[in-house]
C-alpha cells in the first residue's frame, strides 16, 4: 500500500512538485511553514521569493522512485533562478509548534545555490526525516513516524543588515506585550551561535524594556511591533515569527503559532484585602469552596452556564490566597472583554496608548437579555433580603453550639455539613448586597455630582439607632462612662483582674449585665471574619473588658455631615435624588447586617472542629484541639470515616507548622505563573536574573559545563549550567532539571530544547558559569529569577 491514502491516486495524475509560493495552498501538501509563509504573502506583508518541493516528492522517494529526483531537477532549472542564493529547509506537516518544535531534528542549509546543491540539500533534509533519531522523537512524543510528510522549503535568501525574533504575546508568561530580540547581520546566531540578543518588550505602545545602547535603529524596531500586532490580528492568534531587514524591506521569513498561552497566572493584589496574612489548611479547604462556590453561582446568573469551578479561582502558595486572574480573564471573554485588562486588575501599571479597557464590545451586548434579566432580579434583591435576613438567623439559632461536647465524631461532622450550605448561602448575599450598595451609591453621587454637591458631606446613616447595633465601638462608648464613674478602687480591681473575677464584684450588676450583653451581640467577632482559627471575643472575656476599660470616645463627624432634608436640592431635583437616597441608605444598613450574619455563621464552625480536634486527641491522633486547624476539610473526613487512622497526622501537623514558621516573614511577589510555588529568597540569599525562555520552576544541583566533553560530571536532575548551547549540545538535556545560560534569547537552541523537554530555562544570565558545581539553587521560568540556596 502507498505511504499516503492519496498517493495512489495521484501517481494517476500529472503535478509539479516544485511550486511558488502562491500557488501552494491549494495543494495541501506544502506543510505547516510554507502554509503560514503563503498567509503571511496574502495579507501583504513581506515575504522573501520562496518555492516549496512538496511532500509528494518525498513520498515517491520513499516508494523508491528514482525518477523523481530528475522532474525535481527539471522544475528546479525550469522555475528557480539558479543565481540565487537559498535558504533550503523542513516543512514538515507535524513541526512548527513552540511546544513541539523539531528543535535540532530536521536539518536547514543556507546560501544553497544551483541545482545539485539544491538537490543534496533536499535528500539530506528528506534522510533526517526517515532517520533512527527523528522517529525516536516522534515515538517520544507519542506520534507514529509513519504520520510525518515533508515537504522542502527554498526560500531565497535576503541579504542581512539586521535579523530578529518577534513574539506577539509573552510565549512565557502570556502577558500582553510584543518581544523582539534582534541582532546584526545574520539570524542564525540567534540559534546557532549562542548570541544574545538586543531586546526590546513593547507593552500597550509604550517601551518597558530596551537595551542600554545598541546600533539597531528604534524605527527598524517600532516598524517590527508594529507589524507584529497586525499579523497577529490577522491571523486571529498569538505568533512568534522570524524576520529579515536588508536596509530597506523588512522581510518576514517564518511564522508560528504561540501555544500553551493559558496557564494560570495568580494576583494576591485583591487576595491580600480580603484574606491578608497565612491561612491555616483547614480555613483554606473550607473557605475557598464556600465563598468562591458564591461567587460561580453570581457569575453563572450573569452570563450562563459555564465550566467555572471554585477551587479554580484562587491558589494557595506558602500559606496564603491568591486569585487566579487567568480565569478571571475567561469571565472577562463572556463578558465581551478582552481578556488583557485581567492585567489591569493584576496591578500592572504600564501606561500607554493602546492600553485595554473595560468597555463593552459588541459580543457583551449579546448578553443583554440575560443582564436585564439579572438587573430585574436585583432591583428587587431588597424584599428578598428582608426575608432572607430573619429566617437565616432562626436557622443558625439551631448551631449556637448547646450541648456540642455530647456530640460524637459522626454526628459533629454532620453539623458541619448541615451548617457548611447556609453559611454558602449567606456568602452569596455577603457579595450581591455590597455590590448593589456600591451601585446604589455610585448613583446617588452621580445626581449630587450634577447638584454640584460632595456625596462625602451627606450623612447616609442619620445618626439612626439601626446602624448602631452593628458597630462594636458605639456600645463601647456606652460602657466605658459606666466604667468611669465607678470608685477608683473598683476601677483599680477590674483593671486588674480577670473577666471571671470582674463577674464576682458587688454592687456593679448594671455594667455586669452591659459587659454580658455586648459578649452576646459582639462575641462571635475576632481578628479576622474570615478565619474562624482566631479566637473570638467570646472565648476571650479578658480582652473585652481590657477593650471597655481602655476605651477611647472618638469625636462624631455627623456634625460636619448633612441630612439628605438639609441638602440644597431644586423642588424638580429633590423627588428623582429621593428614591436613590433612600436606596443607597437601606442597602448601607443591609450591608452591615449580612457582613454581620456571616461573621457569626461563619464563626460557627469553629465550635464543631474544635469539638472534633477534641475527639482527635482523646483518640491520640492530635496533640491539641487547635491542632485540627492544620489539617484539611477532607483530612478531617476521612480521620472520622476510616475511624483507624494509619498516617501520622501529628507529624504533619508539627511539619506544617515548621513550614508556616519558615516562611512567615518572606516577601512573596505580587504575581506568580503557574501553579507551583515559586522560589523566594531568604536572608543572605544570592540570587541571579536573566531571560526567561522555558516555564517552570525546579531546584537542585548545579552543574557547569564548558562543551559536550564535560557530559559525564552531569547526573540526572542536576540543573544544567552552560555559556551557549547549539544542536551539539542536545544529549544534555535528557538529564537536566533546568537549564541556565549566559547567552541566548527566546529562539536559542538551549531554549527551544528546554521547552520540548519541558523543563526550566533561564539564558542571558550574566555569571552563571561562575557558580560552583553542587551548588543548589532554585530556576524560576516565569520570572527568569536563579536564587542560589546553598
Amino acid at each position: 500500500m502507498s505511504r499516503f491514502d492519496h498517493l495512489q491516486q495521484d501517481q494517476a495524475m500529472p503535478r509539479d512538485y516544485i511550486l511558488r509560493l502562491q500557488d501552494a495552498k491549494g495543494s495541501h501538501n506544502a506543510g505547516r511553514k510554507a502554509e503560514n509563509l503563503w498567509f503571511l504573502r496574502r495579507k501583504g506583508f513581506s515575504v522573501p521569493t520562496t518555492y516549496v518541493c512538496t511532500w509528494l516528492a518525498y513520498a515517491r522517494y520513499l516508494e523508491g522512485d528514482a525518477g523523481v529526483l530528475e522532474a525535481i531537477e527539471a522544475e528546479l532549472a525550469a522555475k528557480v533562478d539558479l543565481e540565487q542564493e537559498y535558504a533550503v529547509r523542513s516543512s514538515a506537516n507535524l513541526e512548527d509548534g513552540l511546544d513541539f518544535s523539531f528543535a535540532g531534528q530536521f536539518k536547514s542549509f543556507l546560501k544553497v545555490r544551483g541545482t545539485d546543491a539544491m538537490l543534496a540539500a533536499i535528500r539530506s533534509i528528506w534522510e533526517t526525516a526517515g532517520s533512527p533519531a527523528a522517529r525516536s522523537y516522534l515515538e517520544k512524543n507519542g506520534v507514529d513516524p509513519g504520520e510525518l510528510r515533508m515537504a522542502v522549503i527554498i526560500q531565497e535568501m535576503i541579504s542581512p543588515d539586521t535579523s530578529g525574533v518577534a513574539f506577539s504575546k509573552n510565549p512565557v508568561t502570556g502577558l500582553d506585550e510584543v518581544i523582539v530580540e534582534a541582532v546584526k547581520g545574520s539570524g542564525e546566531t540567534l540559534v546557532q551561535d549562542g548570541v544574545t540578543p538586543y531586546r526590546w518588550i513593547n507593552k500597550w505602545g509604550n517601551w518597558t524594556e530596551k537595551p542600554a545602547q545598541t546600533e539597531i535603529g528604534i524605527e527598524l524596531i517600532e516598524q517590527v511591533v508594529g507589524q507584529t500586532k497586525a499579523i497577529a490580528r490577522a491571523y486571529g492568534q498569538a505568533v512568534d515569527l522570524e524576520w529579515v531587514y536588508d536596509g530597506h524591506i523588512l522581510y518576514w521569513v517564518q511564522l508560528r503559532e504561540i501555544t500553551s498561552l493559558d496557564i494560570p497566572i495568580y494576583s494576591n493584589r485583591i487576595s491580600k484585602e480580603v484574606f491578608p496574612g497565612m491561612i491555616k489548611p483547614l480555613i483554606w479547604s473550607v473557605n475557598v469552596p464556600l465563598v468562591n462556590g458564591a461567587w460561580v453561582r453570581l457569575f453563572t446568573e450573569l452570563l450562563g452556564p459555564n465550566d467555572l469551578q471554585p477551587e479554580s479561582l484562587a491558589g494557595y502558595f506558602y500559606y496564603r490566597a491568591y486569585f487566579n486572574m487567568r480565569a478571571l480573564g475567561e469571565i472577562f471573554e463572556l463578558m465581551g472583554m478582552p481578556r488583557e485588562t485581567l492585567e489591569l486588575l493584576m496591578g500592572i501599571e504600564a501606561e500607554g496608548p493602546e492600553k485595554p479597557s473595560f468597555r463593552p464590545t459588541p459580543k457583551t451586548y449579546t448578553l443583554l437579555p440575560r443582564m436585564v434579566r439579572f438587573g430585574l432580579d436585583k432591583a428587587r434583591f431588597a424584599r428578598r433580603l428582608e426575608a432572607f435576613l430573619p429566617a437565616m438567623e432562626e436557622q443558625l439559632q439551631a448551631f449556637r453550639g448547646a450541648g456540642v461536647s455530647a456530640l460524637s465524631e459522626r454526628e459533629l461532622l454532620h453539623e458541619v455539613d448541615q451548617l457548611y450550605p447556609l453559611a454558602q448561602e449567606i456568602a452569596y448575599y455577603n457579595i450581591v448586597t455590597p455590590l448593589l450598595m456600591q451601585v446604589y451609591t455610585r448613583l446617588l453621587k452621580g445626581q449630587l455630582d450634577r447638584a454640584g454637591m460632595d456625596l462625602e458631606r451627606l450623612d447616609l446613616t442619620g445618626g439612626s439607632d439601626e446602624f448602631q447595633q452593628f458597630e462594636p465601638n458605639v456600645h463601647l462608648a456606652r460602657l466605658h462612662p459606666q466604667y468611669d464613674e465607678l470608685d477608683p478602687e473598683v476601677k483599680a480591681q477590674i483593671s486588674a483582674g480577670s473577666y471571671e473575677q470582674f463577674r464576682q464584684l458587688p454592687g456593679i450588676e448594671s455594667l455586669q449585665e452591659g459587659v454580658a450583653q455586648f459578649l452576646e451581640e459582639f462575641g462571635h467577632l475576632s481578628d479576622s471574619g474570615n478565619d474562624f482559627s482566631h479566637v473570638p471575643w467570646r472565648e476571650n472575656p479578658d480582652l473585652v473588658l481590657k477593650m471597655i476599660v481602655n476605651h477611647v470616645p472618638m469625636e462624631s463627624r455627623s456634625g460636619d455631615r448633612m441630612h439628605f432634608r438639609d441638602l440644597p436640592l431644586s423642588p424638580l431635583h429633590r423627588p428623582v435624588v429621593q428614591p436613590i437616597y433612600q436606596r443607597a441608605r437601606d442597602f448601607l444598613w443591609y450591608r452591615e447586617a449580612v457582613s454581620s450574619l456571616y461573621t457569626y455563621g461563619y464563626g460557627l464552625f469553629r465550635i464543631y472542629f474544635l469539638a472534633l480536634g477534641r475527639h482527635l486527641v482523646l483518640r491520640g491522633v492530635l496533640a491539641s484541639e487547635e491542632d485540627v486547624f492544620y489539617l484539611t476539610w477532607e483530612e478531617v473526613r476521612g480521620i472520622v470515616d476510616n475511624g483507624q487512622v494509619e498516617n501520622d497526622y501529628q507529624g504533619l501537623v508539627k511539619e506544617r507548622k515548621r513550614e508556616m514558621e519558615q516562611v512567615e516573614d518572606i516577601v512573596l511577589p505580587s504575581i506568580i505563573y503557574g501553579d507551583t510555588a515559586p522560589p523566594v529568597e531568604t536572608a543572605g540569599s544570592e540570587s541571579l536574573k536573566g531571560v526567561p525562555t522555558s516555564r517552570g520552576q525546579y531546584t537542585g544541583p548545579v552543574k557547569v559545563l564548558q562543551g559536550i566533553e564535560d557530559l559525564a560530571k552531569l547526573e540526572e536532575g542536576d540543573v544544567l549550567v552552560i555559556p551557549y548551547s547549539d544542536v551539539g549540545w542536545t544529549p544534555l538535556f535528557t538529564k537536566a532539571g533546568a537549564v541556565i545560560a549566559e547567552s541566548g534569547g527566546i529562539l536559542s537552541h538551549s531554549s527551544i530544547v528546554a521547552r520540548e523537554y519541558g523543563i526550566p530555562a533561564v539564558v542571558s544570565v550574566p555569571g552563571a558559569c561562575r557558580l560552583a558545581d553542587n551548588t543548589v539553587v532554585t530556576v524560576d521560568g516565569y520570572r527568569g529569577e536563579i536564587v542560589v540556596r546553598e
